[in-house]
């Protein structure tokens, strides 16, 4: 059995503490063995002045990890579940979901105390589309830019007056112990969150068999089967983490529900669907809730985001 693993991980605060936490876990389940960090710049690290969607293709944060993989220079990579695109290269693949922390959006501002609190036309940073078609959805008056950068980084703009308010993402402000300028959680029924928020993902390679074996005791079910059902409704959908989708599973009793939805660019249209499924088929349900929404014309709204975001 190995006794050394390489992880590759970005190396902004919020992606060296998942691949700590990763690193902690393998080492703390598996005596004796070292784990050693590989730090790697991705395209979407490296071009900061372009908005996301604008910046185009899949992948903007993992592709070099995934070649790293492949070439052998690491042994696994540690992800935000939210930037993996819905399709792995041949030979890689996800080997564990580490358990979710929360999923939702959540609302940062160092003069406001709310969404609604917010002056007409205030100017509010976010970095996705997505985030921008439900709030505009809520508050079609909001002036909203696009904000690039780590968590760091943006909560520094916000707080240096860029901003009136900004928008991240609930579990990387939590991991951070960032939480001082939250002022609103957004119930994740109102802005359903990326697919996949929230979750750290280890992929690996396919036929690595013992590094496979060394990861399997991290895996956290219940987050895994979530993670794969919003995967699955945005394979279906054929969209990335730039286009206006939006996918949250939550176990109900013995059920997994999917709240699923696609939105205009400029929020005036927003198709949301849920469906109850078993957690035994998880894919299953995240293909049959986005045949829903095609058939009420999410590839409608599809085509007209896709243009802006490939530029």
């Amino acid at each position: 059995m190995k006794t050394h693993l390489k992880i590759g991980t970005r190396g902004s605060a919020l992606a060296l503490w998942q691949a700590r936490w990763a690193q902690t876990l393998l080492e703390r389940t598996n005596p004796g063995l070292s784990v050693e960090l590989v730090i790697i710049k991705t395209r979407g690290d490296i071009i900061l002045d372009v908005p996301l969607a604008k910046v185009g293709g899949k992948g903007l944060f993992v592709k070099e990890l995934e070649e790293a993989l492949l070439d052998g220079r690491v042994d696994l990579a540690v992800h935000s579940m939210k930037d993996v695109p819905a399709e792995f290269p041949e030979g890689l693949g996800l080997a564990v979901v580490l358990e979710r922390e929360d999923p939702r959006d959540v609302l940062l501002s160092v003069r406001y105390h709310s969404l609604e609190e917010l002056p007409h036309g205030a100017k509010v940073g976010s970095s996705s589309l997505r985030r921008q078609s439900q709030l505009w959805h809520l508050r079609s008056d909001l002036e909203i830019f696009p904000l690039r950068g780590n968590v760091n980084t943006r909560i520094a703009k916000l707080e240096a007056g860029e901003f009136d308010a900004i928008v991240l993402a609930a579990a990387g402000v939590k991991r951070l112990g960032m939480t001082e300028r939250v002022v609103h959680y957004f119930d994740p029924e109102v802005m359903i969150p990326a697919n996949g928020q929230g979750a750290v993902g280890i992929e690996s390679r396919l036929d690595d068999e013992e590094t496979n074996q060394l990861l399997a005791p991290l895996d956290h079910e219940v987050s895994r089967i979530a993670v794969a059902a919003e995967r699955a409704f945005l394979r279906e959908l054929e969209g990335g983490c730039q286009v206006p989708i939006a996918g949250h599973a939550v176990w109900r009793g013995d059920g997994l529900r999917l709240l699923g939805r696609v939105g205009s660019v400029d929020g005036r249209e927003l198709l949301t669907q849920e469906k109850l499924g078993s957690p035994k088929d998880p894919e299953r349900l995240g293909r049959d809730l986005a045949r829903e929404l095609l058939a009420m014309g999410a590839d409608r709204l599809l085509a007209a985001a896709y243009p802006t975001e490939t530029g």
